[in-house]
């Protein structure tokens, strides 16, 4: 997504006290970005019906729905999910910046509010959720089955093709493993060995791939098949490749094209190649049918 340096961004303000709304309106106005405002939670949700802001300034603590349930609505809905929030509260204890940070808040800013401090952290936020929004963009082309998910499991984003497999991006009738949310909890809590959970989606036997963090409750993950089940453990090392070099090879002696290929592991059809010449010269061979007998060979020991 190009930015227009014209447009001007769009700020929502969400807090029960007039004279805040007042002060951060003015100061918003004066740096170029349109403001909308909401007294509670509630109204807040009915302004993101209509418009989709590019930032959220929310007061953590209101009458009625607070500031932390408020953001978790929010980032509930997958039109919100790339949309900075920042809380803005008098309360400074560490439990209170953990809770709005776990309802999906990206900063947190207390009370009495220093304006250019304000500003440079808007600044920032809307850079980076530009910058964020403009790599999903050029994940949608890429051709990569990728897609986000929250802790709870549920879809936020996917690329096209990912919503191919998951039947739509937003669906609550998306089949996405039970465990899942355990799987992401292991990941969070450093386990590398933390073995990903089945994905049986459309009939198809697939596996899912942890690719890191995009924020504070988004986790990239890619969807890719399951590799032959009957590809002997000590075939890579036999023929002295790498893992992936092995899977390659295992499914282009399977007859499958590179562009198979590349769709079945979730690589672009470029890194095939590239992995199919050092497969060539570590065999010893020119081409793939050459390569290919060597892989049946080494297959049947």
């Amino acid at each position: 997504m190009i930015h227009d340096p014209k447009r001007r961004d769009v700020a929502l303000v969400i807090d029960d006290s007039p004279e805040t709304l007042r002060l951060l309106t003015d100061a918003l106005d004066a740096a170029g970005m349109t403001v909308m405002v909401a007294l509670d939670g509630a109204a807040g949700m009915r302004i993101v019906e209509q418009i989709t802001p590019d930032i959220i300034l929310l007061d953590a603590v209101m009458p009625g729905m607070d500031g932390f349930e408020t953001c978790r609505r929010l980032k509930g809905d997958a039109g919100l999910g790339h949309v900075p929030v920042i809380f803005m509260t008098g309360l400074a204890d560490t439990e209170h910046i953990v809770r709005g940070l776990d309802a999906g808040g990206v900063d947190y800013v207390t009370k009495p509010i220093a304006i250019q401090e304000m500003l440079a952290r808007i600044r920032v936020h809307l850079a980076n959720a530009r910058l964020a929004q403009s790599a999903r963009m050029a994940l949608d082309v890429s051709g990569r089955f990728l897609f986000a998910a929250n802790r709870e499991g549920k879809v936020v984003w996917a690329t096209p093709q990912a919503q191919k497999l998951l039947g739509s991006a937003t669906s609550d009738r998306v089949t996405l493993p039970a465990s899942l949310p355990d799987w992401l909890r292991d990941i969070e809590d450093g386990r590398a060995d933390a073995k990903p959970p089945a994905a049986p989606l459309l009939n198809d036997q697939l596996r899912l791939q942890f690719m890191g963090k995009l924020g504070p409750d988004e986790f990239l993950l890619r969807i890719a098949k399951e590799t032959s089940p009957d590809t002997p453990a000590q075939f890579s090392k036999e023929l002295g490749l790498t893992a992936r070099e092995g899977e390659v090879l295992a499914w282009l002696s399977k007859g499958k094209a590179n562009r198979d290929i590349a769709q079945i592991l979730g690589l672009s059809p470029r890194t095939v190649d590239k992995h199919l010449e050092q497969i060539y010269a570590k065999l010893g061979v020119e081409n793939r049918t050459a390569a290919a007998a060597m892989a049946v060979k080494a297959s049947r020991k």
